[in-house]
């Protein structure tokens, strides 16, 4: 745990990293992951929720959120104050649960991601951006805990329900910024149809392997290291993070899954 403190006092402190973990060596699964991102042919032969896997695309998607929330935050797009200072908290929380899934062994397929332009358009689109990409995020973290939990790594199991649970909140709270109910869920959203009024991706399916997750991703326009499919521009996380904002309350800096 002493790891993770040191890993998160280094990010609140917004300097980086003095040094970084020996990455992994990719499972075939990991291997079948980076197709997707990148040769799409490949990507079937990847199915297994490997703990590697699950890291990888978990710190994947922690750059990516990190990235949303800090541009949306400097361009306004929360509107009122409580909405803006929710943004902010946001990522600045993203920002240290990529450092954390660092210091477990997780590491980003790529820290260059392709945002589409539609994102930023307007308040009313990055808030749904929000609401559906916490939704995608939540999915992958209850799989995480349950693919965890099975393979007897409890610490990991359990950190990876505390992230479920931010990511929710942040749902909730995108939901209500757009005058939805935010607090509409009775359990939160696995792999069953999206059945929230107001969400605009009604209707679709979760997913139950962590791949999943990069495809649904992909499908919103986004790129991993490439171009998406919608018209956008490239941020890179190492100069986007060094202007994440924060809030003085926040607090529970570290997970605590002892």
């Amino acid at each position: 745990m002493s790891e993770i403190l040191n890993t998160v006092d280094r990010t609140v402190a917004d300097q980086p990293a003095t040094s970084r973990r020996q990455f992994v060596t990719r499972t075939a699964a990991t291997l079948g992951g980076l197709g997707l991102l990148g040769m799409p042919g490949i990507a079937s032969a990847a199915s297994s929720n490997s703990v590697q896997t699950i890291l990888n695309v978990a710190t994947t998607a922690e750059v990516l959120a990190t990235i949303v929330n800090t541009v949306g935050h400097q361009k306004g797009l929360g509107g009122d104050a409580v909405t803006k200072r929710n943004i902010a908290a946001a990522a600045r929380e993203e920002l240290v649960h990529e450092r954390v899934l660092e210091s477990f062994g997780g590491e980003a397929v790529s820290k260059r991601i392709w945002v589409p332009d539609a994102v930023f358009a307007n308040r009313t689109n990055f808030l749904n951006t929000l609401q559906v990409g916490d939704q995608i995020f939540v999915n992958a973290y209850l799989i995480a805990t349950k693919a965890f939990g099975n393979r007897g790594e409890g610490e990991l199991a359990a950190i990876a329900a505390e992230f479920m649970g931010v990511e929710a909140v942040h749902r909730a709270l995108a939901r209500q910024s757009l005058g939805l109910l935010g607090n509409d869920r009775v359990f939160m959203k696995f792999d069953q149809k999206e059945t929230a009024p107001g969400a605009p991706n009604i209707g679709q399916r979760g997913f139950d392997d962590i791949l999943g997750a990069v495809r649904q991703i992909q499908a919103a326009g986004f790129g991993i290291g490439a171009k998406g499919a919608s018209p956008g521009r490239f941020y890179n996380f190492g100069e986007v993070r060094q202007n994440t904002p924060t809030d003085p309350d926040l607090n529970t800096f570290a997970p605590d899954a002892d």
